[in-house]
């Protein structure tokens, strides 16, 4: 809390220098904003030629975009990249290459929150153990894949990939199983393609246990890929229903040759040798095998020819970059130590800036401080003086002698009882006049003050005039400091006294009340009272406008000429 006095502006610099230095540190050690805007730049080129089968232009963009990420602080990025790099890796079988590209980003998954991108991690990885008949750690990442909350379909495909392995592993109930639940899904019954898929593996589930059910499921995959005019689906059913048919030469060789068209037609290089071989392997022509194993040895050698440069070329692409990051690494720390030491300096007078303008403060402070403290101590010592000389000597007495006049001129001095008590006021007067310190303890005292005030009050009392009290005895005046009590009890007096002198009212009611912390004296009489524009704060007035200021109270004076005088009281309890 910022002490009362103390300039505002000396802490408003404080604090901007604190907050410029934090500032300046801050944005050192920031990421460059703009570095976000550039990757996904790059990222949405990677895109294009993905989606136009431009792989090699892909992995370039890919592998440039992640360069120029911070894994722990865009994961995000960082692992969308290395997967499609992974993908393309795959589809040109560097399975090794893939699976180290892909296990690189493992470390990064728990700072990613979209399930999605671990899923085609996980999977990636399923299929590269897959394809090399690591059957155990395939089963082990399409695991983690199911297990993952995504898209219905998605967990359905880990399910299906593992379902394909026990169909490999010969386990062919397991799979069968598996692939029957997964076609009995709606939303793999709405896609053509998917659900041919799976009826196709159904097919040769029921194949391999030598169950008659095959056929249909063969045919029913047929219907649904020709509909769909899906080539690579067909490739794969009709050569499925090749190896089917095996002990019929003629129809198998059909859909042997129909299996390699449209493998040819889908562009699927893999699974049309596959099928070439089948050919070659069941020809009974001698000059037809010769054709066809030529085919197999031309076609082999140029995808192996093409795959190994493709491989070569993303190994590369990954070298040059790792090389270029290094090179641009040492760079960056040579601007960076040079940054430092201008930042060592900058610290350096930010600190200095710091303690001068803190010592300022301190200084200001304590002047203010001090300066407060003795006012506050002047302006006690004068409340002191001003009330136990001018507001007692003169005030208070005068009011005690009228008083005594009033009781005088309203009582009948031959009555001993009255002529005791007039004895008594005047020497109660002289004994205050003679010792004005002992005045305040003998009348105000905390036990006495209630029973000081009553009677203070009904001595104004008269024939002609009712003067009503309410509420006194409610309040816990024992709670009240001294000064609080003596300036009630004069206002209080000091009010009287004007009544008296001025008002002819008949009728007077003083109410005590207590509110939340507040106490609120209202005063009202039914006297002459004054003209509200041409009130003149005399000396009456103007003494109880100091004495409950003095307590930080408020006073409210309200009268109009010829309807009474009305006056609220507030101050804290």
């Amino acid at each position: 809390m910022i002490p009362k006095g103390i300039p505002f502006l000396l802490y408003t610099i404080l604090i901007f220098t604190l907050f410029f230095a934090c500032q300046k540190r801050k944005n050192f050690t920031a990421d460059n904003p703009n570095n976000t805007v550039k990757i996904e730049k790059i990222i949405n080129e990677a895109d294009s030629f993905y989606k136009n089968k431009k792989f090699d232009s892909a992995f370039y963009f890919y592998n440039r975009a992640r360069t120029k990420c911070n894994p722990n602080e865009d994961a995000k990025n960082y692992v969308y990249c290395m997967y499609y790099m992974a993908e393309i890796q795959q589809d040109h079988e560097d399975f090794i290459g893939s699976t180290k590209t892909a296990t690189e980003v493992i470390p990064y998954l728990n700072k990613i929150k979209d399930p999605n991108h671990k899923w085609n991690i996980y999977s990636v990885l399923g299929r590269n153990y897959y394809y090399t008949y690591d059957y155990p750690n395939a089963i082990y990442y399409y695991s983690k894949a199911f297990a993952l909350k995504v898209d219905r379909i998605n967990v359905l495909e880990a399910k299906n990939n593992i379902a394909t392995i026990y169909l490999n592993q010969g386990k062919y109930n397991k799979a069968l199983q598996i692939f029957l639940s997964i076609s009995k899904e709606k939303i793999v019954q709405q896609k053509p393609i998917y659900y041919s898929k799976i009826l196709d593996y159904i097919g040769i589930c029921y194949f391999k246990l030598k169950n008659s059910k095959a056929l249909a499921f063969f045919q029913k995959s047929i219907q649904i890929n020709s509909e769909a005019k899906h080539e690579d689906g067909l490739g794969k059913t009709y050569y499925n229903l090749a190896k089917y048919y095996r002990n019929n030469k003629a129809l198998s060789m059909m859909y042997a040759k129909l299996s390699y068209k449209n493998y040819t037609l889908s562009g699927n290089t893999n699974d049309r040798l596959l099928a070439l071989k089948y050919i070659i392997e069941n020809t009974v022509s001698p000059a037809e095998t010769k054709e066809k194993a030529l085919l197999y040895i031309k076609e082999n050698r140029h995808i192996y020819a093409f795959r190994q440069k493709a491989k070569n070329q993303f190994a590369k692409m990954k070298y040059d970059s790792k090389r270029e990051k290094d090179e641009n690494l040492k760079l960056k720390a040579h601007k960076i130590k040079s940054e430092l030491q201008l930042e060592k300096q900058e610290s350096k007078n930010i600190i200095s800036y710091i303690i001068i303008i803190f010592a300022s403060s301190l200084i200001v402070f304590i002047y203010y401080y001090l300066t407060a403290r003795n006012n506050r101590q002047k302006f006690e010592a004068t409340y002191q003086s001003e009330t136990r000389i001018s507001k007692k000597l003169h005030d208070e007495l005068a009011n005690d002698i009228y008083h005594t006049l009033a009781f005088v001129e309203n009582r009948n001095l031959s009555a001993e009882e009255n002529r005791n008590h007039l004895l008594k006021k005047l020497d109660d007067i002289y004994s205050r006049t003679r010792d004005v310190s002992m005045e305040n303890h003998s009348i105000l005292s905390s036990q006495n003050f209630i029973i000081s005030l009553k009677e203070m009050i009904s001595g104004f009392n008269t024939p002609q005039m009712n003067l009503l009290i309410n509420g006194l005895d409610e309040i816990s005046w024992d709670l009240l400091d001294e000064i609080k009590k003596v300036s009630v009890y004069r206002t209080i007096q000091e009010l009287l006294v004007n009544m008296k002198k001025h008002s002819n009212a008949t009728l007077v009611a003083v109410t005590f009340k207590k509110r939340d912390n507040t106490i609120i004296i209202n005063y009202t009489d039914n006297g002459k009272g004054i003209d509200s524009n041409k009130m003149v704060h005399k000396n009456g007035l103007h003494n109880i406008e100091n004495r409950i200021l003095a307590i930080k109270g408020k006073v409210e004076i309200h009268s109009d000429f010829g309807k009474g005088f009305k006056v609220l009281i507030k101050f804290p309890a």
